[in-house]
């Protein structure tokens, strides 16, 4: 019986600069094809969870500002919306109109300024 060792010593012995080594293309292609695939993937995965990083931090802040906002406008520290000052214009000027309106009325009504 044969010991095995002295097969890998023989096999070793072969081995040298000289020595030419053939291998399969289609291997070589597997192979590289599934690093490209693995480093593609992992940049894909960062790339997500960079993203997902970024989104938390954007959702953080809007809850702070919400909360902000939510806490300071009723009682009036952070001043009023844009469209309620635009609407108490408005209703500031109909009040005055009505009142041009009644006082007019009430001259009409007792005719002090009539015929």
């Amino acid at each position: 019986m044969e010991v095995p060792w002295k097969e890998v010593d023989e096999m070793t012995e072969e081995i040298g600069e000289a020595k030419k080594v053939s291998t399969n293309l289609g291997f070589v292609a597997k192979v590289l094809g599934t690093a490209i695939f693995v480093v593609y993937s992992g940049a894909m995965i960062y790339a997500r969870l960079n993203y997902l990083e970024l989104e938390i931090e954007r959702l953080r802040h809007d809850v702070e500002r919400n909360s902000f906002f939510r806490d300071n406008w009723p009682r009036g520290t952070i001043g009023s919306l844009p469209d309620d000052a635009e609407q108490n214009m408005r209703l500031n000027f109909l009040e005055k109109k009505q009142e041009t309106h009644s006082t007019l009325l009430d001259d009409l009504r007792f005719n002090k300024n009539g015929p």
